[in-house]
């Protein structure tokens, strides 16, 4: 997620995405007539790409721009993840296809643009258990030709000065003495260990569902335990900023935060790495500690 890790970056959150997708050999796709539409500011997908139109119904099925803004906003972590420079593109092509008034059938991406974006992408998705869906299996789009949206050639590649995505706050490294680690733990409403089961999106934030056989939980304050196993944990905006440290929905993450809204509110989060020197010391701190 995060994605997330998710995204988080889940990622993807991405099988409600595909949900009710339209295979491209169906005709039901094409059977109502496609309207051009303005690419809405709120489709953070899309933003600022090269073109203001879009055509629906996409080439998801997606029928009405409420149904594309909320299935997109779980693909943005897969974007920040950078894992291909076509990502946006190819996601958008599908997304928010450009619409033009001369042309009655859409523009696919081309099954090069898809492979590309397949193989840098496909691995981080499986890190955190998710596989390259069905739905985006490249043999499905066309080769290419002069009607399809071809991957960046190396000529046309963005130079390398890119925007550098924003680490999100909670996710921040941070070297702390054991005085700041009991000052942290003090501040905070609860410190858990955890794995992680689930991750997805709303309303722009990061919304982590932990494992409840595999939690550790070192304080918890305003929630009972037997309400944390309902409860899940939220990182704010999660959406717009990326934690690369929850790069594994494998792994433990040590995370503590405070209560807000009657949410659990991330403030920090670290891989647990078992056996490194940081970690026993934190356990060392927090067993013995009375704020």
């Amino acid at each position: 997620m995060m994605l997330a890790v998710m995204f988080a970056f889940t990622l993807p959150g991405y099988l409600d995405s595909i949900h009710g997708m339209y295979s491209f050999e169906q005709p039901e796709l094409y059977q109502k007539k496609s309207n051009c539409k303005p690419i809405p500011a709120s489709l953070h997908l899309c933003h600022d790409i090269e073109y203001t139109e879009m055509r629906l119904p996409n080439l998801l099925g997606h029928e009405t721009m409420n149904e594309v803004l909320q299935q997109a906003a779980s693909w943005i972590p897969l974007v920040q993840k950078q894992c291909n420079p076509d990502t946006k593109k190819f996601l958008c092509s599908l997304f928010a296809p450009v619409c033009l008034d001369e042309l009655d059938e859409p523009i696919q991406p081309c099954r090069s643009l898809c492979e590309n974006v397949k193989i840098g992408c496909a691995p981080v998705m499986a890190a955190f258990g998710y596989p390259w869906p069905e739905m985006l299996e490249c043999g499905r789009f066309p080769l290419d030709n002069d009607l399809c949206i071809p991957p960046a050639g190396v000529d046309n590649l963005a130079p390398v000065t890119k925007e550098v995505p924003k680490v999100c706050d909670a996710c921040k490294e941070k070297i702390e003495d054991d005085n700041e680690i009991v000052d942290s733990f003090c501040k905070n409403d609860f410190a858990l260990k955890i794995k992680v089961k689930e991750i997805s999106y709303m309303n722009g934030d990061t919304k982590i569902v932990p494992e409840n056989k595999s939690k550790t939980i070192y304080k918890l304050n305003g929630v009972t335990e037997r309400d944390l196993r309902k409860t899940a944990l939220w990182l704010k905006d999660g959406l717009q900023c990326v934690c690369d440290e929850m790069n594994d929905i494998d792994a433990a993450y040590f995370v503590m935060g405070q209560k807000l809204d009657g949410n659990l509110v991330i403030t920090s989060l670290k891989r647990w790495q078992k056996g490194q020197r940081e970690f026993k010391r934190i356990s060392r701190s927090i067993r013995k500690l009375q704020c």
